[in-house]
């Protein structure tokens, strides 16, 4: 019961009055005419797979930290799924996909859940990068060999090892912290999220110069700059229920939402490189499942290492 009077609770409640307000707003816009089109579509999509999404989170964080590893385990797989459904796969490399999908993605976050971290540390970067060479090189394609076994390589680095920081942070023990990981969590999630849905309306507003045009072409320098710092100032503003001071808010906020637009250049990057706009159709609205951790791949490790040596 007292999940709910949580401060990671009262997160989920203020982004729910958040989406009633943006739900009403939209309603408004729609039907006095003020958007209307294609674009009224997509603003009722994204609204609509908002209140999914943050449905969703609110749920499993009232169900514990087993019940957190296991969706962000299940977000891997469909992670991991819409990463090598674009990738230069071929029937040879299917053992080497089946191990990946059925044996390293479950192990990591066993490893995770019952906090062995030295393993789970390992268990990806050393012996997985060790094993899928091995395994594929005994199918004897070797056209391809070296990018076809370092896309199956990179996406478990990405989709399984990267994402499995984020329920990891409920593994540490944070002296003199009267709060759970779980409010740590929530605020992770909440700033880097908050900076994406920010970089793209301050991009809308004022955005005149193009940040990468080739890899992200609605992205501006201006929507990245008021996008991190309005999303800086969100996590200063939650200092209360971290263990930060309000500079150190600021700075690990700023710190994650500047990894976090790292990712989301290097994950369009990618997909820039396979010729699709989106990871997958999963998620209306938002595209896939990957298209919805990209910026959270990058910034959940530096915010576990922060807790873990950097701040203390």
């Amino acid at each position: 019961m007292d999940r709910f009077y949580s401060p990671s609770a009262f997160v989920f409640y203020g982004l729910f009055a958040f989406l009633v307000l943006a739900s009403l707003v939209a309603r408004f816009l729609i039907r006095s005419g003020r958007v209307g089109g294609p674009t009224a579509q997509n603003l009722a999509d994204r609204i609509r797979a908002w209140w999914v999404m943050i449905g969703v989170l609110a749920l499993i964080f009232t169900l514990g930290a087993g019940a957190i590893t296991l969706f962000f385990a299940l977000c891997s797989m469909a992670a991991l799924r819409e990463f090598a459904t674009i990738t230069h796969t071929r029937r040879d490399d299917h053992d080497g996909l089946a191990i990946a999908f059925y044996l390293i993605l479950p192990l990591q976050y066993l490893l995770v859940y019952f906090e062995v971290p030295v393993f789970a540390a390992l268990l990806i970067p050393v012996y997985s990068f060790l094993l899928l060479p091995v395994v594929t090189v005994f199918k004897g394609e070797v056209q391809g060999f070296l990018t076809r076994v370092s896309e199956t390589q990179w996406g478990l680095m990405v989709c399984v090892y990267c994402v499995s920081h984020i329920p990891a942070i409920l593994t540490l023990d944070i002296p003199f912290y009267r709060y759970s990981a779980f409010t740590l969590v929530a605020w992770l999630i909440l700033v880097v999220q908050a900076s994406d849905v920010l970089q793209y309306v301050w991009g809308k507003s004022i955005g005149r110069h193009l940040l990468a045009p080739r890899v992200s072409p609605s992205k501006t320098v201006e929507g990245l700059a008021g996008g991190m710092l309005s999303a800086t100032a969100l996590g200063m503003a939650l200092t209360p229920i971290t263990p930060f001071l309000w500079w150190e808010a600021g700075l690990i906020a700023l710190t994650v939402t500047g990894f976090g637009t790292l990712g989301g250049l290097i994950m369009s990057a990618i997909k820039r490189d396979r010729g699709v706009k989106d990871w997958g159709t999963l998620v209306q609205g938002h595209g896939g499942i990957l298209d919805r951790l990209d910026s959270l791949v990058f910034s959940a490790p530096v915010f576990l290492h922060i807790l873990a040596w950097g701040w203390m």
